[in-house]
């Protein structure tokens, strides 16, 4: 467990190794980095570094593409659920500047006539050779590290380890390849500005070039702290998403962080990152769990909501879709 009677500097790290050998101090652990965080920084995650390789690879080659191009995978009117979202779209809840990225999302992909087809639409694949292969493999490799780690989360909350395998199975989970484009000394705006995820859980892989805050409040202090989130090489930073935050009763807390911009002798470097969004099902019921209530913690949500309209409400509040 994390001693949190003394505040800590930084977001340890956990390796995922341990849940095999230890899977309950794993999950004390983990659970107990959430808690204190809402942000934990595990090694060891099992996502084979080749394939990592590959996909920053072409990564980079994707965001090269002639502007024309990148927005002819561009999909008006779709809440870039599929496809390239262009340079300065999205903003954060609250917020006044729009975000200084671009990124492309790969979903899951459903055979033919799937009961969710109508709202998980299908993936839109450049003409870059390898790209749909190395991407359909890093989503299912990132689902499977979601698996365990959803399984630790269950068993810190005293539910069955496999709790959350029917909520998951075809969840609406996507794949993010984000680009931060170099940028100039005056400009307005941030990386990424203050908000919260609106998912389940979210993996990300890339975090090691500086930039990623969370905002600690553990310290009474007004208004709380920036803390930087420092990984070791290759390791995952995951975070709690909303749609944990609300299952828990916001015993797991959705923490609020954001991408700042780099020193000036950094701003004319690219910053890539992959983070994936693990969802539920479009169907599953977010309920506040019956664990997670007591008299001193009240049901903040005692009105239940499905994963698709939760998402709907909140991609209306980041401008991605209209209301």
């Amino acid at each position: 467990m994390l001693d949190t009677a003394e505040p800590l500097a930084h977001v340890p790290t956990l390796s995922l190794a341990d849940d095999a050998a230890d899977p309950d101090g794993f999950a004390a652990r983990l659970g107990a980095s959430f808690e204190r965080f809402g942000f934990a920084v595990v090694a060891d995650h099992g996502i084979a570094p080749d394939l990592v390789e590959r996909a920053w690879a072409l990564t980079q080659q994707l965001f090269a593409l002639s502007e024309d191009e990148k927005r002819g995978y561009h999909l008006p009117g779709g809440g870039g659920a599929r496809g390239y979202t262009p340079f300065k779209t999205e903003i954060a809840k609250g917020a006044s500047e729009v975000d200084l990225k671009e990124f492309w999302h790969i979903g899951r992909e459903l055979p033919e006539g799937h009961r969710f087809g109508a709202v998980m639409p299908p993936n839109i694949w450049p003409a870059l050779d390898g790209f749909r292969e190395t991407f359909i493999a890093l989503f299912t490799a990132f689902d499977r590290a979601g698996d365990v780690l959803l399984s630790a989360i269950a068993r810190h909350l005293g539910l069955a380890p496999d709790w959350f395998a029917p909520a998951v199975a075809d969840g609406n989970s996507v794949l993010r390849l984000l680009h931060y484009p170099p940028i100039g000394a005056e400009a307005a705006g941030v990386r990424a500005g203050a908000h919260e995820d609106i998912n389940l859980i979210t993996l990300l892989l890339g975090a090691e070039e500086a930039g990623l805050e969370l905002l600690d409040r553990s310290q009474n202090q007004e208004g709380g702290r920036w803390l930087p989130v420092k990984p070791p090489e290759g390791a995952m930073v995951v975070n709690v998403g909303d749609m944990l935050q609300r299952l828990t009763n916001h015993v797991l807390p959705s923490t609020t962080h954001r991408v700042v911009n780099p020193p000036v002798e950094r701003r004319g470097v690219s910053r890539y990152s992959m983070p994936f969004f693990l969802h539920p099902a479009p169907d599953f019921l977010i309920e506040t769990l019956p664990g997670c209530v007591s008299d001193e913690r009240p049901n903040r949500y005692p009105t239940p909501i499905t994963a698709h309209d939760y998402l709907h409400e909140r991609l209306v509040e980041i401008g991605l879709v209209k209301a």
